[in-house]
């Protein structure tokens, strides 16, 4: 029990800016625990729905939205879309794998990192602004626990590119620990959004199987940097689903 909530506090260090304390330890801990990497999402989720509560009551809802996002990003840090920065690069990059990942790796953002960024934070920004207020609150824990079991998606059917924090995720991601995330995030999004809820959950999964044969065709393997890029276009991906499953209401 002792090492389970020294997992989850990991978690919390490893997934988010919260100042919980993390070393390398814990991280190995958490490893051992990757199914609670969506109870980290649905923790961060409410979080930022308190956000979207309290900001209704002062802002209109294309100012939410910026606060939102900024939210978010204060939340959860820049290693993330770090990632998908990194991901665009290797993919705009000619030639081999081999020069792909290269282009990946180098820690200067080209054109690619600019474009899938800005893709991705404009799709953040329209789908929170399309989103009813109403419901607002509670797609936002759905899109961060549907995010954060994306990663364990990709982690699970993934094979490790090289070595790393990302081959550490890899190789301790088992197909149990997707079954678990899967459940517990059905159940909270089901709870939460209903039928609706399964939808986004099963969009944002869906989406990082594309990021892994996406990465897989054009690096051969998932790095850290594939399975950060995963959690930015899962939660976009569940938040377009929510939007769509609303508008189609109508």
């Amino acid at each position: 029990m002792i090492e389970f909530f020294s997992a989850l506090r990991s978690g919390f260090g490893f997934l988010t800016t919260i100042p919980v304390g993390i070393d390398m330890e814990g991280i190995e801990k958490l490893m051992k625990h990757i199914y609670l990497f969506p109870v980290v999402g649905a923790v961060t989720g409410i979080i930022l729905a308190l956000i979207a509560y309290a900001a209704a009551v002062f802002f209109p809802v294309l100012l939410i939205s910026v606060i939102l996002i900024i939210s978010i990003y204060y939340l959860t840090g820049f290693n993330h879309i770090d990632g998908l920065a990194d991901f665009g690069d290797g993919l705009a990059a000619h030639g081999t794998r081999e020069k792909k990942i290269k282009a990946m790796r180098d820690t200067a953002v080209g054109t690619g990192g600019v474009v899938v960024c800005i893709i991705a934070l404009l799709s953040l920004y329209s789908s929170l602004a399309s989103i009813p207020e109403i419901i607002l609150p509670l797609s936002l824990v759905v899109a961060e626990t549907s995010a954060k079991q994306s990663m364990i998606t990709v982690a699970a059917f993934g094979r490790k590119l090289h070595e790393g924090f990302g081959s550490m995720t890899v190789d301790n991601t088992k197909r149990s620990d997707f079954i678990i995330g899967m459940v517990f995030s059905g159940a909270v999004n089901y709870l939460l959004l209903g039928i609706t809820g399964i939808e986004a959950l099963i969009i944002a999964q869906l989406a990082g199987l594309l990021v892994l044969n996406t990465a897989n065709r054009h690096f051969g393997g998932v790095s850290g940097d594939i399975v950060g890029a995963t959690n930015e276009i899962g939660r976009v991906a569940a938040l377009l689903a929510i939007t769509g499953a609303q508008w189609m209401q109508f």
